[in-house]
This record gives C-alpha cells, sequence and structure tokens, in this order.
C-alpha cells in the first residue's frame, strides 16, 4: 500500500473514531490485526470455540484452523473435496470440527473431523439432485440441523442427534413459498440457540421469512420479515444473543437494485421483526455475528425477557464493507477500510475474527 492510501486510511480511521467518541465517550473503534491464514483460497465460514482456537473454510476444499488466537494458522485441504466450496464450518474443540460443501447434488456434503483436521470422514452426501444445502447450525457438539433450499414446496432440512448421522425432518417445516431458498453467503443462514431454540432465514421469494422452532426442530413456525425478497434478495444471515432478541442481515444480489433495508432486530423471538433505526449502510449483509455469542449453542437460556444489560453489539460484514453497533442498530459505526470480509465470528465477548476473499482473516478486539 502506497504512503498515500496508508494517510487517507488512517483520516478515515482518525474520523469515524472522532464521530464515535463524539456519540460515544466511552466507546472506541476496535483493534483490527490482519493475521496470515497461510492460504490464498477465499474464506467465508468461520467458527470459533474460544478465543484461542478458531476454524475457517472457504473454497478449493479449503480448512484452516488456529489453536493460539491466530498468531498461527495452519491450512489444508479436505482430499476428495478440491473443487468444493466449504461455505459453513462449526468448530467444537482443537480436534473436532464439522464442515458443510455447497452445490447441486452430490456437492453438497458434511465432513467431520476428530483428529485436528489430519483426517476427514464423510456423514452425508445429498441425493437429490435438485437440493442444495446451504447452512448449518449447532446445539451440542452433537445435535444439529443443516438447510438446503426449498425443493418442490418443500425444504429437505436434515438433523443430527448423534453427531454422526443425519435424518430429514422437513416434514416437519412450514411449506416453502415458490422459489423460496437459502443464501450460503457465510454459513450463518441458521442460528442455534440454547438447548433447543434455531431459526432460519430465507430469500429468493417474497417475503423473506424466518422459519423457527423451540423444540428442537420438531415443529416449525415461518414468520415474514420486513427485508426485500426476491429471486436476488431476501435474508443473508441471522444471529439471536438470548431466546428473544436477534437480528437480520441480507440484501440484494442484483447490481442495479434500488436502495434495501440491510439490518432489523426482533425482541420476541423472531415472531415480529422492526427495521433497525439506523442502518449499516454496506451494502448488502454476507454475515454477521453478536460479540456475546460465542461456541456452540450460542446465547444462554432462560434469560430475562427484557434484560437490559445483555451484549448489544453486533458487527456486519459483506462485499462492501463491514460495520459494528453498540446497540443492536440504533447507531452503526463503519470499520474504516474493511471490504472483501464474509464472515465474522466472536471468541470471547471481545475478540473475533471476519474472513474473507484471498484467504484473508482479521481479528477484531473491542
Amino acid at each position: 500500500m502506497s504512503k498515500r492510501s496508508w494517510a487517507l486510511s488512517l483520516f478515515g480511521l482518525c474520523t469515524a473514531t472522532l464521530s464515535l467518541a463524539g456519540a460515544y465517550p466511552k466507546l472506541h473503534q476496535p483493534t483490527l490485526t490482519p493475521q496470515n491464514s497461510g492460504t490464498i483460497q477465499g474464506l467465508i465460514g468461520v467458527s470459533p470455540v474460544n478465543s484461542r482456537v478458531v476454524w475457517a473454510s472457504g473454497r478449493g476444499g479449503t480448512f484452516v484452523v488456529t489453536t493460539d488466537g491466530g498468531q498461527t494458522w495452519t491450512n489444508g485441504v479436505v482430499p476428495g473435496a478440491e473443487a468444493l466450496q466449504f461455505r459453513d464450518v462449526q468448530g467444537v474443540s482443537d480436534k473436532v470440527a464439522y464442515l458443510l460443501s455447497i452445490g447441486n447434488g452430490t456437492d453438497s456434503r458434511i465432513y467431520k473431523t476428530t483428529d485436528g483436521g489430519a483426517t476427514w470422514t464423510i456423514q452425508f452426501q445429498n441425493q437429490d439432485a435438485a437440493a442444495f444445502y446451504d447452512c448449518f447450525g449447532f446445539w451440542t457438539p452433537k445435535r444439529g440441523i443443516t438447510q438446503s433450499d426449498s425443493v418442490n414446496g418443500r425444504f429437505p432440512v436434515i438433523r443430527t442427534t448423534d453427531g454422526t448421522t443425519w435424518q430429514d425432518i422437513g416434514n416437519n417445516l412450514p411449506p416453502a413459498l415458490n422459489g423460496e431458498s437459502s443464501f450460503a453467503s457465510s454459513g450463518t443462514c441458521v442460528a442455534a440457540q440454547g438447548k433447543n431454540n434455531a431459526w432460519i432465514v430465507t430469500g429468493g421469494a417474497s417475503p423473506s421469512r424466518v422459519l423457527a422452532t423451540v423444540d428442537g426442530g420438531n415443529t416449525w413456525n415461518a414468520y415474514d420479515s420486513p427485508l426485500r425478497g426476491s429471486p436476488s434478495a431476501g435474508i443473508f444471515s441471522v444471529a439471536f444473543r438470548d431466546a428473544w432478541h436477534g437480528i437480520i442481515g441480507g440484501g440484494d444480489l442484483d447490481p442495479s437494485a434500488p436502495p434495501f433495508a440491510q439490518t432489523a432486530t426482533s425482541n420476541d423471538g423472531g415472531k415480529t421483526w422492526t427495521i433497525t433505526n439506523q442502518q449499516p449502510n454496506i451494502g448488502t449483509v454476507f454475515g454477521l455475528s453478536y460479540a456475546g455469542e460465542v461456541g456452540i449453542g450460542r446465547g444462554h437460556e432462560g434469560e430475562d425477557h427484557d434484560e437490559a444489560n445483555a451484549n448489544q453489539t453486533v458487527v456486519v460484514t459483506g462485499p462492501g464493507g463491514a460495520a459494528w453497533t453498540p446497540d443492536e442498530g440504533n447507531t452503526w459505526f463503519t470499520l474504516p477500510g474493511v471490504t472483501g470480509y464474509w464472515g465474522v465470528a466472536f471468541g470471547s465477548p471481545k475478540t473475533g475474527w471476519l474472513v474473507g476473499t484471498g484467504g484473508r482473516i482479521l481479528r477484531i478486539d473491542f
């Protein structure tokens, strides 16, 4: 980068910090630290286990893992998956992780390692040529669900209860709208929280919707969202900080699309959604995360519905930029110069990672 570019970046950071200090005198811009993943493959999914162990995944059958907070990363390619894109990853420990590859038919697969990535076992390989699996979410190391685009008016969602085998539970879900699908932009179109709560977000049709379960996937309800839904638009990412309070992000992949809302929040478990008071203004949101979301079954069970002191800090990211909010979308602050990062997740309430194009990894510390 040229000295002039560095100067412009520094000016932008200082300007944003001054604005932040004026509105929130006790808050500061987070620290951003680039890290070396050891690969140039685009990284899309990221899953911190804690503040030291982090897994990420992406194109070319690639995965990366760190056990020292990102000071060093180990990268690898899953044998037989060299042509696949791992759009989602779930880290369980430094040894155990799941990977989800996307694609029509047999390209949609779930792999698992129990030895830190030295070997991988296929747990699921899609046999339906019309199905396309996008994202998964886990309540525990052995309990999770995986979302697919709709096929003939039905979502062929699969579930595991033993961490090994997967069963179709699509008949438990509401009928799909014509063309309804999910976006595998960062592996966050599914969120699992607590012991049995989960949400699947959709687009591809109007309205975009949130599908919700409170019993581990046995029963589901569908709720309309205020974010645009169309063949190129919808909800791309969802997160909940507890059983009640959540945020969705999305947008439109059509470059000629008119302006659109990017984020909305819910305080009733996803039944109703309200466009946030401000918008992050980064273009389409590919991924988002609460800073307080840490580990499997993110969030906690049984919080008070109106808990006032919960961590409301959210980071959103996408090809066009990244931003954060300290108050769940009432105010937003841009992360200067941060573009091309698709996914974000946190390993502690103050430390997270963004992953993006060219194998880039950015640690964010509040």
